[in-house]
């Protein structure tokens, strides 16, 4: 086997394959804890979002070339008609959370393409969704929540040798945050406030 034989969309193939057997008869080991924090900025909707540590089969990998900030906000236009002074473009989180999907289908599709040998020669994941804001904005009860969001599309664009829709699908199907946004999750929320934390001693 050449070099080029051993080596797929970037990946070391037999290094893969060890990693996968390895996952297989140690799961505990790579299991992942992964996190964020988002820090009011003082303007509504401004949050400045930090991704450092995360877990890796029970033991926290910290460094500083993994302290990523992220700015949000929301849409000039958006902002200025609702009364904000003097608005600016960034990051809207709903749309970092639609890139995030857009890229993990793009992750679950290259990494089985590489396990099975499949060559791309391009691929290009489009998502797109429609978003009510009523219920952000309370006029809607919370109870409508499930009313926010209509139309989650995901188009895929590949080129390559001997590609199955339905094997593609599959894939993109395995990517992680597409499970999270598509399957219902449990949200164990803990509000921490001083009078909280003192009734507490």
């Amino acid at each position: 086997m050449t070099k080029d034989q051993q080596t797929a969309h970037g990946i070391d193939l037999e290094t893969l394959e060890g990693f996968a057997q390895h996952a297989a008869d140690n799961p505990d080991a790579v299991q992942l804890g992964l996190g964020a924090s988002a820090t009011y900025e003082g303007t509504a909707a401004h949050s400045l979002a930090k991704i450092d540590s995360y877990e890796l089969g029970g033991k926290t990998i910290a460094r500083n070339t993994r302290e990523f900030t992220v700015p949000y906000g929301a849409w000039k236009e958006v902002l200025d008609a609702g009364g904000w002074l003097g608005p600016v473009d960034r990051i809207e989180p709903i749309e970092a959370a639609l890139s995030a999907l857009a890229a993990c289908i793009n992750v679950g599709i290259s990494i089985n393409a590489a396990a099975n040998g499949v060559e791309i020669d391009h691929l290009q994941t489009r998502v797109r969704i429609d978003f009510d804001p009523a219920v952000l904005f309370s006029l809607k009860e919370l109870k409508e929540a499930d009313s926010v969001y209509e139309n989650l599309t995901a188009e895929i664009e590949i080129d390559g040798d001997d590609l199955d829709q339905d094997m593609i699908d599959e894939w993109a199907r395995r990517a992680p945050v597409y499970t999270l946004v598509s399957l219902a999750q449990d949200v164990d929320m803990t509000i921490n406030t001083p009078a909280a934390v003192a009734g507490d001693d």
